[in-house]
């Protein structure tokens, strides 16, 4: 036993262990870690970037000893890849995604993604580089919708990025940063809806009344054709959807979600211009498309964009969008007495309640309801004298006020 040996014994500390990695002083400065690499004996792999202090350098290998040790360890040199490029590598792998889906995820990344963060590496993204990004675009005057569509775009490529391997954890990790809070989208009445279908071109009547009594969207209407409508029992089947791309093409596929794919009663009160557009302006043909153009081709998103517009000057409600029928729809649907969440999703076509839990918050006439409701339960119902007539309104004027 040495002198040295025996003088740390004598003193009871124990002998110093080797260390694990490397650490060295850079000329500039800074300070530089390597990893040994546990699938390849010798190689030392360099963090993804440098340190101010020895301290910061070596508490960095320690975080690589143990998660190399709990086998958790991620390669640093596989995030060596700029964003930009594995944004390419990730939509080409995408087969799930729509073509229209694809668009907007290609104009969020060129618009407000990759400007500003394309050439940094994805090892070199951190959360603090996120939240500074995400600061600027609304700083900007970037809209929060967009910005929080852009985040979760960034924050689902991280998520495959850490699946894959490439990087340890997902830099995204801003509470609430990817929730749009969209405002109160308005609502047309009763008498409204009756009003815009009558300011629109006489073919595009009944696209109007579809999509508020029957809460269709855009896509959907228009991908219709003559066969997807069951007169016998009062149904409109949808099955398609046609999507509409910026440079002018359209792709008709299946609707936006599984759950998209369902039929839709028919309300009795606009049956009868159902089977008036069908006699007056659809081809017999099974697969003959519902609402064409001038030509006879589909719709163009332009034609019917300035027939809304001129319509909605006509009524006096230049705020409404047309997805604001379908909206005004699924609000109606959500006041009927007894009408659940599932009956709403249903109805709408869609996959989650989040969506039709939106339709059931309380409002003031869905309030007179329940009030309503409740003196039934307080009184018995005034019963109708035998032979008394009752009378039936009118299939249309009736349900107008309805």
């Amino acid at each position: 036993m040495t002198q040295k040996s025996q003088r740390i014994k004598r003193r009871g500390r124990p002998a110093r262990r080797m260390r694990w990695g490397r650490v060295r002083e850079l000329p500039s400065g800074r300070w530089q870690a390597r990893v040994p690499d546990p699938t390849r004996l010798g190689r030392l792999v360099p963090a993804p970037q440098t340190f101010a202090t020895r301290v910061d350098a070596e508490r960095w290998l320690a975080e690589q000893e143990t998660d190399q040790a709990r086998g958790a360890w991620v390669d640093p040199s596989a995030g060596r890849i700029t964003l930009k490029s594995y944004s390419e590598d990730w939509l080409a792998h995408r087969p799930d995604l729509r073509l229209r889906t694809i668009e907007l995820y290609e104009g969020l990344l060129d618009r407000q993604i990759l400007p500003t963060l394309g050439e940094v590496e994805l090892s070199r993204l951190t959360t603090a580089r996120v939240r500074t990004w995400r600061a600027r675009l609304l700083k900007q005057g970037t809209g929060a919708s967009t910005v929080a569509k852009a985040y979760r775009l960034l924050r689902a490529m991280f998520n495959t990025a850490v699946a894959d391997e490439l990087v340890v954890k997902n830099p995204c990790r801003i509470d609430g940063a990817g929730v749009e809070k969209a405002p109160e989208r308005p609502v047309a009445t009763i008498a409204e809806v009756e009003a815009l279908a009558d300011a629109m071109p006489l073919r595009f009547r009944l696209l109007i009344l579809l999509a508020a009594w029957c809460t269709a969207r855009r896509g959907e209407l228009l991908a219709l054709q003559r066969s997807d409508f069951d007169l016998l029992h009062d149904r409109v089947q949808i099955n398609k959807a046609v999507a509409y791309f910026e440079d002018g093409t359209f792709e008709i596929g299946n609707p936006k979600t599984d759950a998209g794919r369902r039929q839709i009663a028919i309300p009795p009160h606009i049956l009868p211009d159902v089977v008036a557009h069908l006699e007056a302006w659809v081809s017999p043909e099974p697969d003959a498309y519902v609402f064409t153009g001038m030509k006879g081709g589909l719709v163009r998103p332009a034609v019917l964009q300035t027939a809304w517009n001129k319509a909605r000057i006509a009524v006096g409600r230049t705020d409404l969008h047309f997805h604001d029928l379908r909206h005004t729809g699924n609000t109606l649907a959500a006041a009927v007495p007894g009408t659940s969440t599932k009956d709403l999703m249903a109805r709408m076509g869609q996959s989650s309640s989040r969506a039709a839990l939106l339709y059931q918050h309380a409002s003031s006439d869905r309030d007179a309801i329940i009030a309503a409701a409740l003196s039934k339960l307080a009184r018995p119902a005034k019963v109708t004298p035998i032979g008394a007539k009752r009378t039936r309104r009118g299939a249309r004027g009736g349900h107008g006020d309805s």
